[in-house]
């Protein structure tokens, strides 16, 4: 628990400086914790005790998830002197 939570603090290299790139992550390891994590207690994950999934998922089946990048065209580039 400790280090999960280590995101939120800056004395650290997970510290997130933009607050989208928090919110994605903490997304990331809710989904995480609640479908891939198998629990001591539970002896399943949490989502699976709820009845939500009948599989512990792996992380390519999270990344399955993500739509397709896009990329659009990129702009001109500024010419360093």
């Amino acid at each position: 628990m400790r280090m999960s939570m280590r995101r939120f603090t800056r004395l650290t290299n997970g510290f997130s400086k933009k607050i989208e790139n928090h919110i994605y992550a903490v997304a990331l390891y809710f989904m995480h914790y609640n479908f891939c994590r198998v629990h001591q207690t539970l002896r399943v994950t949490p989502a699976m005790e709820a009845g939500i999934t009948d599989h512990v998922w792996s992380v390519e089946e999270i990344a399955a998830l993500l739509p397709e990048p896009t990329f659009g065209p990129r702009g001109p580039y500024k010419k360093r002197n």
